[in-house]
């Protein structure tokens, strides 16, 4: 046993003195065509530098889209109404069918999926009202939203100080308010907000909670239905119905402000433009914006889409004048078409390696030729072809992981340019450096591997007579 392990000590020892002396012959072979060895590292430089980039890219997008998986919820289904609806011109068959009276997306809508669709966690209903906020002289434009009580838990939105709604307060509409952290920040900067009092629009509501800071990611949020929270504040659905808006009714108010914009446009020049917003809010009969509705099982969430869309059909006189979006599915096509976009730039990666490998060979026979009387001289000096085949194949090696490192520098640069410039999010990890780097030194193997067997099988007669 003894035996054995000095026996194994002395071939480490002698194995790691002839990679040294290869390695250190390899470098000083290089070092004397050093612009020679640049170029040739040139292909496995970009090579390296565009897998680096195209990692950290397909990190930096799956975070983001786990992070609005984490802000949706991955159980949830978003149901909005159409406001406009594009019809195609109807054919005059002579036969005359009555337009089917719809009355929107309604308060009862969402009680009706809660209580009568099966797999449903919860549904809350949101509507959304556009409006000043006001307190001690300071003023700004902010989003007044009513909400029930689920709707917080629905939203993955975290109530950092008071409390959430009570269900007495949602059922008795009573004038209650949870901030978001701006609205916070902005009109009660000295002040607890919590049992203050603040002006939304033209009434009057009393907070009893703050959320929590929440930063948005990505360009998609809109089209997931994911609102910025900070600058809202959320009150009771009830409380939004009865003291503030309720699109299901007209009023005598609602008559007011159609006349008062009606003599606006007949004064005002005809080429000037309408706010998108207040003409959407002209025409937007539905009483709600939006339902949020929560399937217990992820597995169930297109079936219960369906049977939703059915149900609101029957309720609307099967007339669509709503959407039903599944949050997760349009994640999981975004995914996949990133995915397809990281696969086209990985091939063009590995073009990139592939001829930069394709280089080092060229390079290392031509070196053969130049460098014939040294094999010859070598090899009467007792190297052997294993020696000779080390030689060759450490210089190949050298400069393929030469240009791997100046690569992953190149490509973790490119990433921070990318993140700078263009908005998008990347994250170089260890793992991408480590494959990257692994990369560069098998393309030196796998394409060093024959310059250095044919130099290793030269005649060291015929390298000596060599002219």
């Amino acid at each position: 046993m003894k035996l054995d392990l000095e026996r194994l000590a002395e071939l480490r020892g002698a194995f790691t003195a002839h990679v040294t002396f290869s390695m250190r012959t390899a470098i000083e072979a290089v070092g004397h065509n050093k612009l020679r060895a640049a170029l040739t590292s040139l292909g496995i430089l970009f090579g390296v530098a565009s897998v680096i980039a195209m990692l950290a890219i397909g990190k930096g997008a799956e975070s983001e889209i786990l992070a609005q998986m984490k802000l949706l919820g991955s159980n949830n289904v978003m149901i909005t109404p159409i406001i406009e609806q594009k019809e195609e011109k109807a054919k005059d068959d002579g036969i005359k069918k009555p337009d089917k009276f719809s009355p929107g997306l309604t308060f009862h809508d969402a009680e009706a999926i809660r209580n009568t669709v099966p797999d449903v966690d919860a549904a809350s209903s949101e509507v959304v009202l556009n409006t000043l906020l006001t307190r001690e002289g300071r003023r700004r434009s902010g989003k007044l939203v009513g909400v029930d009580t689920s709707y917080f838990r629905l939203m993955n939105l975290d109530v950092t100080d008071g409390a959430a709604f009570t269900p007495e307060q949602v059922e008795q509409g009573r004038s209650v308010a949870i901030i978001g952290y701006g609205v916070r920040t902005k009109f009660f900067t000295k002040d607890d907000p919590i049992g203050q009092s603040m002006k939304v629009a033209n009434g009057w509501v009393t907070v009893v909670g703050v959320l929590a800071d929440r930063k948005l990611a990505g360009q998609n949020s809109q089209k997931l239905g994911i609102r910025d929270a900070n600058l809202d504040v959320y009150i009771p659905i009830k409380t939004m119905l009865l003291r503030f808006r309720d699109r299901s009714k007209v009023t005598q108010r609602d008559i007011e402000a159609a006349a008062a914009a009606a003599q606006g446009n007949n004064n005002n020049d005809p080429n000037a433009t309408v706010d998108p917003d207040a003409q959407a809010e002209r025409t937007n009969f539905n009483q709600l914006d939006r339902i949020i509705v929560r399937v217990k099982d992820a597995a169930l969430v297109p079936t219960v889409a369906d049977v939703a869309r059915r149900m609101l059909e029957r309720r609307h006189n099967t007339k669509v004048d709503f959407e039903i979006t599944v949050p997760e599915l349009l994640l999981k096509q975004e995914q996949h078409t990133k995915d397809i976009f990281n696969v086209v730039l990985g091939a063009i990666a590995s073009i990139s390696l592939i001829v930069g490998g394709i280089g080092i060979m060229n390079i290392m026979l031509a070196s053969i030729l130049e460098r014939i009387k040294e094999i010859g001289v070598r090899r009467a000096l007792g190297a052997t072809q294993k020696d000779i085949l080390f030689q060759f194949l450490s210089e190949a090696v050298l400069i393929s992981v030469a240009g791997g490192t100046a690569g992953i520098i190149l490509g973790v640069g490119i990433s921070m340019g990318i993140e700078h410039f263009a908005a998008i999010k990347t994250i170089v990890s260890f793992m991408s450096v480590a494959v990257a780097f692994g990369v560069s030194c098998a393309v030196g193997l796998a394409f060093g591997i024959v310059p250095a067997h044919r130099a290793a099988k030269q005649d060291p007669i015929t390298c000596l007579r060599y002219e």
